[in-house]
Parts: C-alpha cells; structure tokens; sequence
C-alpha cells in the first residue's frame, strides 16, 4: 500500500476497523460526499480549500493499493 499522509491513513484506519469491504473505496467516496454536503457550491476561498483539501485526501485513498 502506498504512503499515506495522516489525514488519509486515519481515514483509512477507521474504515478498516468497521468494515470488511475494500477500505480505499469506501473512504473515498465518504469523502466525496462529504465535500459535496459541506462545501456543495464554494463562494469563498476558504470553502474552496476545505473543499480542496477533502478531494484531495479521497484522491489519495483512490490511488492507494
């Protein structure tokens, strides 16, 4: 599995805990969901980060194998 930064492997981490089904995807799609329920249209700069940030992490766990 790749290198994950401490966002992603605690995500990751909880994931695997409660579920048997592949943790990467199930995290990531969490996340993108979340991004959408949170920050849905950014109109600042600072919901485009969260955003940003959220989409970024779901990315790395879609590329962990």
């Amino acid at each position: 599995m790749t290198d994950l930064s401490p966002a992603a492997q605690a995500v990751m981490t909880a994931i695997i805990e409660i579920s048997p089904a592949p943790a990467d995807e199930i995290a990531a799609a969490t996340l993108r969901a979340a991004a959408d329920e949170v920050v849905p249209v950014p109109e600042h700069l600072l919901e485009f980060g969260i955003r940003k940030q959220l989409l970024a992490i779901a990315d790395e766990l879609e590329g962990a194998q």
